[in-house]
């Protein structure tokens, strides 16, 4: 609580200097800077909470664990059709840990787009899963501005380009 209080008051103290700094809104994602996520793969059968867990989530702030639950969806193409499967994540002892049961069908080709921190400005990671329900791929759009490697904005159409692109991919390498 008391670094949220420091870091309020720093933002509080920029907003009200001369209009030549930027927004209040600016300058609080300066400030705090952005949000990070990570996954872990496969979960871990020894957790007794979670032993059946597909993947765990770790969230971040920089290189401190926070307790922001992620939002995400499985995004899925089976029998050439689109689906969209909203995931709920439990929260684990470990903090900023959040576990995933499975919660798509076997069947298709499927994406995970877990996301954490706000709307706007969120980290969100890309999660491929392969023909055998493993995951093949974690991929976190990012770029870099100075030394930092900060997260980049994933649209809609970006994950529907890249589940098009797999499930093509899939069945030109699928035997015959």
């Amino acid at each position: 609580m008391r670094r949220i209080a420091i870091a309020v008051a720093i933002i509080a103290a920029t907003a009200a200097a001369p209009a030549a700094v930027t927004p209040a809104r600016a300058t609080a994602r300066a400030v705090l800077g952005p949000p990070w996520i990570s996954i872990e793969y496969p979960g871990n059968p020894f957790d007794r909470d979670h032993h059946d867990a597909y993947l765990y989530v770790h969230t971040f702030h920089h290189q401190n664990a926070i307790n922001t639950t992620p939002r995400g969806t499985a995004e899925g193409i089976v029998g050439g059709q689109r689906r969209s499967i909203a995931l709920a994540f439990e929260p684990t002892s470990r903090p900023g840990t959040f576990a995933l049961r499975q919660q798509w069908p076997r069947e298709g080709t499927w994406m995970l787009v877990i996301a954490t921190g706000p709307a706007e400005g969120s980290a969100t990671a890309l999660v491929d899963i392969g023909p055998a329900g493993d995951v093949t791929a974690v991929r976190v759009p990012s770029a870099k501005r100075g030394d930092w490697t900060v997260p980049t904005a994933v649209s809609a159409a970006d994950v529907d380009a890249a589940l098009r692109a797999r499930a093509t991919q899939l069945a030109r390498s699928a035997p015959r």
